[in-house]
């Protein structure tokens, strides 16, 4: 494996500086969505949302997030949470799959699939496409980095945003997911506005 040359990392940059811009904007309108700060939950709100809700804002506080004046929560904390996990989970999917290491999760004989399989695969599934059931699988694979029980990942992000990070993830290059140090780079630029 070859380390990215400065044109593609410069591309994932971009990217990934686009993702995190897009994935923490959908998060909050999703968390906006549940009313996660808001003191009392709304009415119009299922008793699954209701749950979800209540351990999202758990969470946030967990993280961090603060009760201002005892009643309307922080959600800053949580906002990246949410944010970075689901991009993270999409991205190792696509490093995986390029990979050849994301795996059907066959209990007998697990296979290596592809993107393409995983989109054909994912009504039977059950998933909403090919990018949420390799997400899901890639979290099957590595439940120490991506916890399934988790309240971030039973959020879903607005369709807009969702499909801005998947083609986000889909226009990188191959070479970004063959590369020695990709994983190393993302990182690093997810987190350079912070540190700028």
């Amino acid at each position: 494996m070859q380390p990215l040359d400065k044109t593609l990392r410069n591309q994932l940059e971009r990217a990934v500086k686009n993702a995190r811009d897009t994935a923490e904007t959908g998060a909050r309108a999703a968390l906006d969505q549940l009313g996660v700060a808001d003191p009392t939950p709304a009415a119009h709100l299922s008793e699954t949302e209701r749950e979800l809700r209540r351990r999202l804002r758990a969470h946030g506080r967990q993280l961090g997030d603060s009760l201002n004046g005892g009643k309307v929560q922080s959600m800053d904390r949580l906002v990246e949470e949410v944010a970075y996990e689901h991009w993270h989970r999409m991205l190792f999917a696509r490093f995986l799959a390029e990979n050849d290491l994301l795996m059907y999760p066959d209990p007998d004989e697990p296979v290596a699939i592809t993107l393409e399989e995983c989109e054909d695969l994912a009504a039977d599934e059950g998933a909403a496409n090919g990018w949420e059931l390799a997400a899901r699988y890639a979290a099957r694979m590595l439940p120490q980095i991506f916890r399934l029980d988790s309240p971030v990942f039973q959020l879903t992000l607005p369709p807009e945003h969702q499909q801005a990070l998947e083609r986000q993830v889909a226009g990188l290059p191959l070479e970004v997911f063959t590369a020695s140090d990709s994983l190393g780079w993302v990182y690093q630029f997810w987190q350079a506005r912070k540190k700028e």
